[in-house]
């Protein structure tokens, strides 16, 4: 049964549109404990669920996500042995594989400050719709740790190639909207303080679209990364030759013949 009520972040699903907003706006939406794992849960909820066709991830308040709480996090961690750091470690990867590994797109909705952790949910989603106060900040090796955390040395070069991402990932410097529109870090600028609205609208975009569709084109984006080229090309022959078995295929024949809309089932 699904979870009815999350501690850590506030849900709302209509019309096949989730929206996951994280809710903590007096500190910046900083992650918790709780947090980290709400988020892997709810996301393993979701995509088993065949209702939600897009997920919009916002930030509740002044930005988008401030990264790990000081506190509650940092703090904590001070006093853990080596195998609970690694739990934890693990956790916040599991994140960003739940984002990456869902079966429907993920847009990011970036205003303000995405720092940390933040800016690696961000990076780790299909689309980051920004408005002109969005500033990225990778901030791990200004605390001490590898720039390489939550995925990031593999995600990041593949966005904004290995030379940008060797200098963000470095030196942890902050990132605002025009160079990271520059570099591809944000997908689509939104006007200003219209991230969410814009978000939204994609995302409305993609749920009326057809969704088995792009479950299969985020899913070979994903695994294709690290494949050659022959391997590639199997896989996108077998996948084509699934769907060519939909329904949806089939109905954009009827609709083309016909000359209306293609009404999309996701089947």
């Amino acid at each position: 049964m699904p979870t009815e009520n999350w501690q850590h972040i506030r849900l709302d699903v209509t019309g096949g549109v989730a929206t996951v907003t994280l809710d903590r706006p007096e500190k910046l939406n900083a992650l918790t404990f709780g947090a980290y794992a709400d988020l892997r849960d709810l996301l393993a909820e979701l995509s088993r669920s065949r209702a939600v066709r897009a997920l919009v991830l916002a930030g509740e308040g002044r930005g988008f996500c401030s990264g790990g709480d000081v506190d509650e996090i940092i703090g904590a961690t001070l006093g853990m042995d080596t195998g609970r750091l690694l739990d934890f470690n693990r956790m916040t990867g599991q994140v960003v594989r739940a984002v990456r590994e869902a079966p429907f797109p993920v847009i990011a909705a970036v205003h303000g400050v995405a720092a940390g952790a933040g800016a690696v949910l961000a990076l780790a989603a299909d689309f980051r719709v920004a408005d002109p106060s969005a500033r990225f900040a990778f901030l791990f090796t200004r605390v001490g740790l590898s720039g390489g955390d939550m995925g990031a040395a593999y995600l990041l070069p593949r966005v904004v190639g290995l030379g940008h991402a060797t200098r963000l990932l470095m030196l942890g410097e902050p990132v605002r909207a025009p160079e990271a529109e520059r570099i591809g870090l944000i997908s689509l600028m939104a006007d200003e303080g219209r991230a969410d609205t814009a978000a939204q609208d994609l995302a409305r975009r993609l749920a009326d679209g057809p969704a088995l569709a792009h479950a299969q084109t985020k899913a070979l984006l994903t695994a294709e990364l690290d494949m050659p080229l022959a391997a590639a090309v199997e896989l996108d022959a077998s996948t084509q030759a699934l769907l060519m078995n939909s329904s949806d295929y089939a109905e954009f024949h009827a609709a083309f013949t016909e000359k209306r809309p293609p009404e999309w089932q996701g089947r």
